[in-house]
């Protein structure tokens, strides 16, 4: 059985006592007979909000003067209603797990593609050893590459001008050097060695960016100790150490910090993607050192260089050729694609834990003696190169 009172809650003490109770009367309480199919029912209960009386059964003259309060009513729903509700938390979560494994793809991609161009690039080089031949070639694969790309509408071809190669040519100057030193680098020592070298990148960073005017906080050259400390202890105790080598990774070192420099300045307001920017500064860097490379090792040189590497290792040696030009470009241009969609520590962060990979896969490929105070040079070096991005975050 269901009840209704004249109980007026209005009537209840500020100070929360209870509310006084009046006489209640037998016809105060309306009894009424329930279907108990009714009250058994599976069906969801919804509360609707009415002006009117408290709900009272007994709508009286005097009750009907009060001012209007809030009546609720339960009531058996003749079927489910859905409140449709916009829940955009759960877009935008969607949308960053999906950057993050996009960036997650580009960032292995990127470090497969370097440990694979690093392999087969110490190999022709051990075969045939003309880096300035086989970085000429590495920049005609990639420029090739592209062309083709462009031509058969894989890529869209990019929307350039007169400014625009004006703005590159100092950053194809400085890419053309590093790209060759490094390649000389590796021609004379271990793939191993010169990565570690060339994680003291960070400290020409510094060192040209002050002497420019730009200023950093203490910590950064804090971190710039364990970083030169690690490559003069790296660089100490290498077995195979060559003069020439070290000195390939360091100019390496320099000239890829003027590039990022240059790049910075140059590509202000252009609308360039990082895909077709290195495939134009791949072919600018290649018509500046086509002239260089004849002149420094020549035709002669090299036919004489490839035919004694083709009668050592046979028709392996143009499969090797052709991986370690192809894979270079690649890599390379991950590695610009993925700066479109990271923050430049991001990008320092993970170009660290690339020479990572890329010094333990050649050590284990190679088979390259290491003592342990090298491999603590090493260590102590790419931490350096770790704190240092944190440092100039």
């Amino acid at each position: 059985y269901a009840f209704s009172t004249n109980f007026d809650p209005l009537q209840q003490n500020l100070w929360g006592s209870k509310p006084p109770i009046s006489s209640l009367s037998i016809k105060d309480i309306d009894f009424k007979q329930c279907d108990k199919h009714n009250i058994l029912s599976k069906k969801p209960l919804y509360i609707s909000a009415v002006l009117s009386g408290f709900g009272h059964a007994d709508e009286s003259k005097e009750f009907k003067s009060r001012d209007p309060l809030v009546q609720c009513n339960a009531y058996e729903a003749s079927q489910p209603q859905s409140i449709p509700i916009d829940i955009e938390f759960g877009q935008e979560a969607q949308a960053a797990a999906t950057q993050k494994l996009k960036i997650g793809l580009y960032f292995a991609t990127w470090w497969a593609l370097n440990v694979v161009f690093n392999i087969y690039n110490k190999k022709v080089l051990n075969a045939f050893p003309f880096p300035w031949l086989t970085s000429t070639l590495s920049l005609a694969a990639g420029s090739l590459m592209m062309l083709v790309s462009w031509a058969t509408k894989i890529a869209e071809t990019p929307k350039t001008d007169f400014d625009f190669w004006k703005a590159l040519f100092p950053v194809a100057v400085a890419h053309t050097i590093g790209h060759v030193a490094a390649t000389v680098s590796m021609s004379k020592v271990a793939v191993s060695f010169t990565h570690i070298i060339k994680s003291g990148e960070p400290a020409f960073s510094v060192l040209v960016s002050r002497l420019l005017g730009e200023t950093f906080p203490l910590p950064v050259y804090l971190s710039l100790l364990p970083i030169i400390g690690g490559c003069g202890l790296a660089a100490i105790t290498e077995l195979n150490f060559n003069l020439i080598g070290f000195m390939g990774a360091m100019i390496s070192n320099l000239a890829f910090v003027f590039r990022n420099i240059f790049s910075k300045k140059g590509m202000k307001g252009k609308s360039v993607g990082g895909m077709n920017y290195y495939a134009c500064l791949s072919m600018m860097s290649l018509l500046i050192l086509i002239p260089f490379a004849i002149a420094v090792e020549g035709p002669q040189v090299w036919a004489l260089g490839w035919q004694n590497a083709v009668s050592q290792i046979g028709p392996n040696f143009i499969w090797w050729v052709v991986a370690q030009s192809v894979f270079y470009h690649l890599y390379n241009q991950v590695s610009y694609m993925s700066l479109n969609e990271i923050s430049p520590l991001t990008f320092s962060i993970g170009n660290t834990m690339k020479r990572i990979s890329v010094i333990v896969s050649s050590i284990i490929i190679f088979q390259i003696p290491i003592q342990p105070i090298n491999a603590l040079g090493a260590a102590i070096a790419i931490l350096g190169t770790f704190l240092y991005s944190q440092a100039k975050q």
